[in-house]
């Protein structure tokens, strides 16, 4: 093996080692400064919160390379706008409008 692409290696693991520690102690505080007062949880120690932090990271996350889907729902998107029509983009764009409030109600006057 070549020694740059090991020393990139071995530089690429110090640096997931040292991020994946600080969020194992960033979690285990938060948890412990809030957690057992606000709700009565026992605290975490280190291997609880990292596990927690996988845990979380498998359920909501996903391991997927990258920034995550960002570009897959803007394609689909100008997918669907360009099969509208002229007036279901202008129906699109009255519905995106802020004359509502939160949860559909109309604004009074």
């Amino acid at each position: 093996m070549n020694p740059y692409r090991m020393q990139k290696i071995m530089k690429v693991a110090l640096l997931v080692l040292v991020i994946a520690t600080a969020l194992g102690f960033l979690v285990k505080g938060l948890w412990n400064a809030l957690m057992p007062g606000l709700f009565g949880l026992h605290p975490l120690t280190f291997w609880q919160a990292l596990g927690l932090l996988l845990l979380s990271k498998l359920l909501f996350g996903g391991f997927r390379p990258g920034p995550g889907g960002r570009g897959r729902w803007k394609r689909r998107f100008r997918e669907r706008w360009e099969q509208m029509s002229p007036e279901e983009r202008e129906r699109f764009r009255q519905g995106m409008r802020c004359d509502r409030r939160p949860f559909g109600r109309p604004i009074e006057p």
